[in-house]
């Protein structure tokens, strides 16, 4: 019986140190993925940064952007205003004046009154 349970205590052995290499294999192949995961993680971790910086960088650039487009809009409808205006008053002083000097120039009809002396002149300057 001794013979028996010492055989059966080899080969247990034999399994025990077989399953300690492979525990020992298993340990060393995790520890090298966990260096290339760490690795990697560490990469990533690095370019999300330059994504984040790259990206706010881009956010403010668009805002600025944004803020001069705001501004020439504003600039363009007061010029197109003021063209439109100024184009507007060409064409009445061109085709609308009726022989006048331009718009706004009508012709004066100047009476002369009969009982004043000195018809330009203001009260003041006659005494």
């Amino acid at each position: 019986m001794n013979g028996v349970l010492t055989c059966e205590k080899l080969k247990i052995d034999e399994k025990v140190l077989v399953l300690c290499n492979e525990l020992d294999i298993l340990n060393d192949l995790m520890n090298k993925r966990e260096e290339t995961f760490n690795t990697n993680l560490s990469r990533l971790e690095s370019e999300s940064l330059n994504l984040k910086f790259n990206l706010e960088s881009q956010m403010s650039e668009n805002k600025q952007l944004l803020e001069k487009i705001l501004k020439t809009e504003i600039n363009l409808t007061e010029n197109r205003g003021w063209n439109n205006s100024s184009e507007a008053l060409i064409w009445l002083s061109t085709h609308n004046n009726r022989n006048r000097k331009g718009l706004g120039f009508a012709n004066r009809r100047v009476t002369k009154p009969m009982d004043r002396k000195y018809v330009g002149l203001p009260e003041i300057i006659r005494i």
